[in-house]
């Protein structure tokens, strides 16, 4: 029993001890940002448009980050949005969770029913990487003349 808490005791303090020594080792969260590297962030949604009108842009129209979003409200979103009602319902299933598959979308099982929202689609860019690449791209264009 001793020994047990002498153990948890010393995985406890452990922790502690290794957040000291890296704040003392001199790194922070804006390590990158103090050598003059600003990393630039997109997301994804930016870039990713479906069709218009087709069922993917319409679930993925109503569907937001924030909170997690049931079927019955889903389609209530579209009645009111796109005055739109779909004969069968049932056909949105395969879009979401093809969506779900594919990693645009997260979904949850609470009380009995699933629900969904979109999921942070975020690309963290450093600017060294790009002046690299600008590097070579003008490297090969020297090259080539």
């Amino acid at each position: 029993m001793k020994h047990m808490i002498k153990e948890i005791f010393s995985r406890v303090f452990s922790i502690f001890k290794t957040k000291k020594t890296e704040k003392q080792s001199g790194k922070t969260i804006y390590e990158d940002e103090e050598r003059g590297i600003i990393p630039e962030i997109y997301s994804l949604w930016d870039y990713i448009n479906p069709l218009e009108n087709t069922q993917a842009h319409h679930i993925l129209s109503v569907i937001g980050f924030d909170e997690w979003v049931p079927m019955d409200e889903i389609k209530r979103r579209i009645r009111e949005l796109f005055s739109i009602e779909y004969k069968n319902d049932r056909s949105l299933y395969p879009y979401i969770k093809t969506m779900v598959d594919v990693g645009l979308l997260e979904s949850i099982n609470a009380g009995g029913k699933r629900k969904w929202r979109k999921r942070d689609l975020i690309i963290k860019v450093k600017e060294k990487i790009r002046e690299k690449e600008e590097e070579r791209l003008l490297a090969f264009e020297k090259s080539i003349q």
